[in-house]
């Protein structure tokens, strides 16, 4: 079976607890209004948005942490996968009815940004990339450069992932509006 260097785990690891950790205390510091981000996407009985509103940033804050836990590694890299397949489908579900005025919920209550196709792409890509983390670990000690050649990695990816949400979810979508008011 193959397996995965710790250092490139470590990687996955700290980088999906930075995605998922504040996306959780996004929704949970604001449950009214993560409430009806989610009542507005119409997929989730109205009698279940009480609990589902709880449930869903204490899952993604649990799964979050629970990838530094080896024993349970494997099945908290799986359910993050199938939680962004979850959210990827809410997403192109309500794009495909044309119903793009929704707030994804993904940046939390301060700032509303719409659905869009390309948040579908996202989530499934980041679904993927999850995966590797579920496999066991090379048992090896970190040295000193793993911890730079993680560091450097994770400033890359988080200032890579800033870039990208940026351009994609603000500067497009307002040079589209500025292109068609001609």
């Amino acid at each position: 079976m193959p397996t995965l260097d710790p250092a490139l785990g470590l990687v996955l690891t700290l980088a999906y607890a930075a995605l998922l950790l504040p996306a959780a205390w996004h929704k949970a510091r604001e449950l009214a209004v993560f409430r009806a981000v989610l009542e507005a996407y119409r997929l989730v009985p109205r009698s279940l948005l009480p609990p589902v509103s709880v449930l869903l940033p204490l899952t993604e804050a649990g799964l979050a942490l629970g990838l530094f836990v080896p024993a349970i590694r494997a099945v908290c890299a799986l359910a993050i996968a199938a939680l962004l397949v979850v959210y990827a489908f809410a997403i192109g579900w309500n794009v495909a009815q044309g119903r793009t005025d929704l707030d994804c919920g993904c940046t939390g209550p301060l700032e509303r940004r719409p659905v869009a196709g390309w948040m579908v792409t996202r989530n499934v890509l980041l679904a993927g990339l999850v995966l590797p983390a579920a496999l066991p670990w090379d048992v090896r000690p970190l040295l000193w450069l793993d911890l730079c050649s993680i560091l450097a990695a994770l400033a890359t990816i988080l200032l890579l992932w800033l870039a990208i949400d940026r351009l994609l979810g603000q500067v497009m979508p307002r040079g589209a509006l500025l292109k068609g008011s001609r």
